[in-house]
């Protein structure tokens, strides 16, 4: 079968012409010519409207989707057009967008596989180079997003990750709704401002139909989620306040183990670290023996982890009312400890105390779950590159992995 025809089978378009085919075994091509078919008028690349030719440029070059290991390359002499409503103008034509050298169904088969591989392998499975994948995922994710559907949003969640060297943080907006799990929108820095752009983005229509948001402590977050989902009830993540609480949990551990050193004590908290920030059935053998050891003293960390088994309680019940009844016991339970740490622990808690408590008026459908697993996975976008150099090229990267675009449609599925 002819290379032609098999090109006229699975990529051809109206009004064009794939005339011959030869192989060029030096550069390793197959030089392919295109022309326009005979009575067929330009399209202008303005208006998009058919007009009468005007005069032909010289041949330009377009990459296609490699054949056994050899790069194709589409050689058409552009057409410019006399338009009655834009004047001379450079025609459009079906297979490429603007001076892109890349067609349009490679630069869809280079998007699809970087979502698999990062893109610098990408670049050397294909022979072509990393700017090359990078401008095709461009083009692809802003395609996607131009013609995504919002629809309607009932479930938001919020949260922030690093990204470069320093204080660089991104904030993330997910849709976590059962049916619809999406990235909606990428923000640089994690202030007011910056996620206030994500409200003007959907608009007031949606925020107003937003039911539930799950976020961490940070007060930018809370204020403006108050102020424009009105209508929603914000979830307090419930990983960040496990995380806060064994943050307290180990700095009782470092600061009695450093006060036992320095008096001279039995060092009977050194490697004890896991064993009491570990849930129970996550602990090893070992560390299941080293725990049962330990809870036989009457120290101040031992009692720091008995407050936190017994706070995981909390997730247990269903009812708001007496789940904010076993809240209020525990912190004062604790405000009695004459621990530190756990106390700053119990005052974070009765600030927060209500939206800790809408976890349970949400019946525990949404949690903080779906945005961490989320999270992950876009640093391991993230890492695959081993970092990107520009927040652009960062939030193409993270649409294009997380964002369930919809993609450009093509004359053929390429496998």
């Amino acid at each position: 079968m002819l290379l032609t025809r098999l090109l006229n089978a699975c990529h051809h378009f109206p009004g064009f012409v794939y005339e011959s085919a030869r192989l060029c075994e030096q550069s390793k091509t197959i030089e392919i010519d295109v022309r326009p078919r005979k009575g067929s008028k330009p399209i202008c690349s303005c208006c998009n409207r058919p007009g009468s030719g005007y005069d032909t440029l010289a041949s330009r070059s377009f990459e296609f989707i490699p054949i056994w290991g050899f790069a194709v390359i589409l050689l058409y002499a552009m057409r410019r057009v006399d338009c009655r409503e834009c004047g001379v103008k450079v025609e459009t034509v079906p297979w490429a967008i603007g001076k892109h050298t890349l067609t349009k169904a490679y630069m869809l088969f280079l998007a699809q596989w970087a979502r698999k591989l990062s893109w610098k392998e990408t670049a050397q499975s294909f022979r072509t180079s990393w700017e090359k994948v990078a401008q095709a995922v461009e083009w692809v994710v802003d395609w996607g997003l131009a013609h995504r559907e919002l629809g309607t949003i009932r479930a938001l969640g919020v949260d922030e990750i690093q990204y470069g060297r320093g204080h660089n943080y991104l904030t993330l907006v997910y849709q976590i709704e059962a049916s619809c799990v999406r990235l909606l929108w990428v923000g640089q820095e994690r202030t007011k401002e910056s996620f206030a752009k994500f409200f003007v983005m959907i608009g007031k229509r949606l925020c107003e139909q937003v039911e539930f948001v799950c976020s961490d402590m940070w007060r930018p977050y809370i204020e403006m989620i108050a102020l424009h989902c009105p209508n929603a009830l914000n979830i307090l993540d419930r990983f960040h306040i496990v995380a806060k609480m064994n943050k307290a949990i180990d700095e009782v551990r470092a600061e009695e183990a450093r006060r036992m050193t320095r008096d001279g004590y039995e060092p009977v908290l050194k490697k004890s670290r896991w064993c009491l920030l570990k849930r129970p059935e996550n602990l090893t053998d070992n560390q299941r023996l080293r725990l049962r050891d330990l809870l036989h003293y009457n120290l101040r960390s031992v009692r720091a982890y008995l407050l936190k088994e017994e706070f995981q309680q909390i997730w247990d019940y269903i009812s708001p009312v007496w789940a904010g009844k076993f809240l209020d016991q525990w912190c004062t339970r604790v405000m009695r400890s004459r621990i530190e740490p756990m106390k700053k622990f119990a005052r974070t808690v009765r600030a927060h105390r209500e939206l800790i408590l809408n976890y349970f008026h949400a019946r525990k459908q949404f949690s903080s779950g779906i945005v961490e697993g989320l999270n992950n996975k876009a640093k391991v976008t993230m890492r695959k590159a081993y970092g990107f150099r520009t927040f652009r090229t960062t939030e193409i990267a993270l649409y294009h992995a997380l964002g369930n675009l919809p993609e450009p449609p093509t004359t053929h599925t390429f496998y």
